[in-house]
Parts: C-alpha cells; sequence; structure tokens
C-alpha cells in the first residue's frame, strides 16, 4: 500500500509526521490497555485436511503459489528500474514487501504441511516483513529519508514482533505482531487522504484493505466456510483467506508496476 506516492510530490511533512505518530500512539496504548492478546486453544485446527498428490491439508498448502507469483511478478517488473521517479524513494520498502510476498509463500506452506507452534513462527515472519515493507516504502515516499535504513528498521521491528509472539519471553503475546498489521491496514488509507493521492491509487489501496478484511473473516469462519462449500474438495475458509490476501497483494503490486508504466 505504500507504493501509491509519487515521489516528486509536495508533501504536508508535519500533518502527516504528526497524525502517523499520534495513531501509533493510540493504538499502542490501547493494545497495552487491553492486555495480552493469546493464540487461541485450537488454532491449528484447521478444516482443510485433504491430501492431493502426497501433499497433506493440499488446498492450505497449495494456496499459497499464488504469493510467490504476485511477488515474483513484481520482482521481475520493477527490479531492473529501482531508479524510476516513480519508485525510486520507496524502492527499498517495496522491494522488502515483494520479497516478503514470495517468502510467504515458502513460510505458510511449511506451516500448513503440519501446522503447530513451532511451524508457524515461520508464517508469520514473512507476513510481519511484507507489512514492514508497506510501512517503509510509504514513509520515504512521503517524507523523504533513507529508504534502506527506514525498511531495515522496520524490517528488525518486524522480526522483534514475531520472536515476541513466538513466546520465549512473552508467553505467546501477540500484541506487537497485531500492531505492525494494524498500522499498515490504518496509517496508509490515512497517509493518502492526507496526501490526496490520484484516484487510483486509493482505489487500489481500498481494494487491497477490502479483500484483506474479506480474508481475514473467511479465516474466523474456516469451518463454517469449508462445510458451505463442502461440493469443493479441501476448500476451506483458511483457503480462501489465501486467495483474497494474494488478491489484495495483487493489486499492490500491479499498482506499483502500473506507476512505473505510467498508466
Amino acid at each position: 500500500m505504500s507504493i501509491l506516492w509519487p515521489a516528486d510530490s509536495h508533501q504536508p511533512d508535519r500533518p502527516i509526521c504528526l497524525t502517523a505518530t499520534i495513531v501509533t500512539l493510540v493504538a499502542a496504548l490501547g493494545l497495552a490497555l487491553y492486555g495480552p492478546i493469546f493464540q487461541p486453544a485450537h488454532y491449528h485446527e484447521l478444516a482443510d485436511s485433504v491430501t492431493w498428490l502426497g501433499v497433506a491439508n493440499a488446498a492450505n498448502v497449495l494456496s499459497n503459489i499464488g504469493f510467490a507469483a504476485v511477488g515474483l511478478w513484481g520482482l521481475w517488473r520493477l527490479a531492473p528500474a529501482p531508479d524510476d521517479p516513480a519508485i525510486a524513494s520507496g524502492w527499498p520498502g517495496h522491494m522488502l514487501f515483494l520479497i516478503g510476498l514470495v517468502l510467504v509463500a515458502f513460510g505458510s506452506s511449511f506451516y500448513h504441511l503440519a501446522p503447530d507452534d513451532h511451524r508457524i513462527l515461520w508464517d508469520r515472519l514473512p507476513i510481519a516483513l511484507a507489512s514492514a515493507g508497506l510501512l517503509a516504502g510509504t514513509r520515504t515516499e512521503i517524507r523523504g529519508g533513507d529508504g534502506v535504513l527506514w525498511a531495515g528498521a522496520l524490517a528488525l521491528a518486524a522480526i522483534a514482533s514475531v520472536v515476541w509472539s513466538a513466546g520465549f519471553v512473552s508467553g505467546g503475546d501477540l500484541r506487537p505482531y497485531l500492531l505492525l498489521q494494524i498500522l499498515a491496514l490504518v496509517l496508509l488509507p490515512l497517509w493518502q487522504a492526507i496526501h490526496r493521492s490520484p484516484r487510483r491509487d486509493r482505489l487500489a489501496v481500498g481494494a487491497a484493505i477490502a479483500l484483506y478484511v474479506l480474508a481475514r473473516l473467511a479465516e474466523v469462519y474456516d469451518h463454517q466456510v469449508f462445510v458451505l462449500l463442502g461440493s469443493v474438495p479441501g476448500l476451506s475458509g483458511h483457503t480462501l483467506k489465501h486467495l483474497l490476501a494474494t488478491a489484495a497483494a495483487g493489486a499492490l503490486t500491479w499498482r506499483l508496476v502500473a506507476r512505473v508504466r505510467r498508466v
């Protein structure tokens, strides 16, 4: 979502900075007051248990291919033009986002082959890195600064949030991991509104957010969707989540490529 602002436009730096700071502090304070958020006890009991061609939980595993396809397509189209004015200032963040998508395909597939508390670390880590990439790209496009520094700092924050959620210190508290995703969902359209981004950019972000919200709902109702779509072997709410989230990532990546093509 961070990919959607012309790098050479005039930005209202102070309002953007102040608003982002307030939103971040309010979100962090709200989660702090809410208290620890732990993974549900039966989280790994997913509806998909169908084996295809020797692949366990095949629908949940194979539905991750789309993330790799989107990420690799984006890297293929954009990596040759990192200095293009449409993406140059935010390229380190954009690249982190696209690499994160590719890693999601591998990490999520690894987890879904045999879901447990140990493997989920490798599912969450690339998701956190992709979120960090979105935030880093947005920040440096709107306010300038060292794109590599911001991408690196937010990548470290993403890694720390996942390590914290793994329970080595926190007992499995998910709040930092969730905060990163919440900020990506809230700050990016807010920055767009303040910055008065082009209509096509707003539509891309709006579509991505709507698809992501639907994806989360599909995840929550994993078993219900599985029963509802019983005529489609292996298709569950969690599988549908992967497909919807892939579409969300595709909307953002397509718009980034379109910016370079001046569409």
